[in-house]
């Protein structure tokens, strides 16, 4: 498995170009895999920020995440793409950023460069702020829905 601990990654990528991304997988798909691969790309070492259960209690919706972090991490540590794995629990990758100060923040088709909430923080020391992935054909939510539906569950 691919964790580590936040503070344990800037020795680990010391002089090395690195790309953070970051998002809660919970149900991992072909978005979610299409975004890291894409992020992986423009730089030389990926490292994947996972909302922890609690963070998740934080921002989404009752019952979730269905899979728990540690399923989670165990997903998205069998990637290809991503060199490392961290956890958080804040609502937001701040801290994240603030500790590893990527060369590149990646961030999903659902956000513009604008819209990006950790934009100016990234901007600030010096980072860029991408978009990587496939149009947002996809999500966590719609296959909850599907789910359900084929299951004639409301």
């Amino acid at each position: 498995m691919k964790l580590r601990r936040l503070e344990d990654v800037p020795a680990l990528v010391h002089g090395k170009k690195v790309v953070l991304a970051n998002g809660c997988f919970d149900i991992l798909h072909v978005g979610h895999v299409r975004y890291l691969q894409h992020a992986r790309k423009m730089g030389d070492v990926l490292v994947v920020a996972i909302n922890s259960d609690k963070s998740m209690g934080l921002i989404k919706d009752p019952g979730r995440p269905i899979l728990g972090e540690r399923e989670r991490v165990s997903l998205v540590s069998a990637l290809r793409p991503v060199d490392h794995v961290v956890l958080f629990d804040e609502p937001d990758v701040s801290r994240v950023l603030d500790v590893l100060r990527p060369a590149i923040h990646a961030k999903g088709t659902d956000y513009t460069d604008e819209t990006v909430p950790e934009r100016d923080r990234v901007l600030v020391y010096g980072g860029e702020v991408r978009i990587a992935g496939d149009p947002k054909n996809h999500s966590t939510r719609d296959i909850i829905e599907r789910i359900l539906q084929k299951a004639d569950i409301q």
